[in-house]
């Protein structure tokens, strides 16, 4: 199949399956015009590959985990495993750092909401 059809089938945009080869962690057959022809394999290639993307992996970070994929066997079953528990970790700290900042900005809130109320009961009184 064509690029066209596999973006439809996967339902990604033409532009993220050239970036997927862009990264290597899609290929493609080329027609002897400059083509590129996929397999069927290729569709739930790209869903995995969405998946990836939508747990909050980086292309860097999929690529580590291919082989997992591509030759799959204990080590890298246990090699992607541990990848995937250091950027869970790695998404753990964000969030923490999120939930701080979120903290910060309620104070912030909480401040001017006071301040408003001081200016209310100014022009008021």
């Amino acid at each position: 199949m064509r690029i066209g059809e596999l973006a439809a089938r996967a339902g990604v945009s033409v532009r993220s399956l050239r970036y997927y080869e862009e990264q290597g962690l899609l290929t493609s057959t080329r027609s002897t015009s400059g083509q590129r022809h996929y397999t069927e394999g290729h569709v739930e290639r790209v869903t995995f590959l969405q998946r990836m993307y939508t747990a909050g992996l980086s292309s860097r970070t999929i690529a580590e985990l291919l082989p997992c994929v591509d030759s799959p066997s204990e080590v890298t079953s246990d090699a992607a495993l541990e990848r995937m528990a250091e950027e869970r970790e790695r998404l753990s700290a964000h969030i923490e750092e999120l939930v701080r900042t979120r903290q910060a900005l309620d104070v912030l809130m909480a401040t001017n909401r006071a301040h408003r109320e001081r200016l209310r009961s100014t022009v008021a009184g």
